[in-house]
């Protein structure tokens, strides 16, 4: 294994590259906590950059946001009563009720899993 560098000013630096890591896609949820992470806990971050954790960590973040937001819909959908039926019957009150379910959902992702 040889080590090469660079010199940058008046210092030789390394030339460091990460390894290559799988390409797996990060979602809406995952750039949030990746966000997140840059501003609030930058050491965390570098930490999980340099040991390429990164993108299997946001993925996995990303996966279980996902999972947890669909099951809350559903859950607070039939719990109020939200149904087919209804979007039949009264589309705007459906509309307008699904709306408030998804953001109260989107809330819910966004404190416990996203900004935590």
């Amino acid at each position: 294994m040889e080590i090469t560098y660079t010199m940058q000013g008046d210092y030789f630096l390394p030339n460091l590259t990460l390894p290559e890591q799988e390409n797996r896609q990060i979602g809406v949820w995952g750039q949030r906590h990746k966000r997140y992470l840059l501003n609030h806990h930058k050491v965390r971050y570098y930490n999980l950059l340099t040991s390429c954790k990164l993108t299997y960590y946001l993925a996995d973040i990303n996966e279980q946001a996902e999972n947890m937001y669909q099951l809350l819909v559903k859950q607070l959908a039939e719990k109020e009563g939200v149904t087919e039926h209804l979007k039949a019957e009264n589309a705007m009150l459906w509309v307008q009720k699904m709306n408030n379910i998804q953001n109260r959902a989107r809330e819910i992702v966004n404190n416990e899993l996203i900004y935590s």
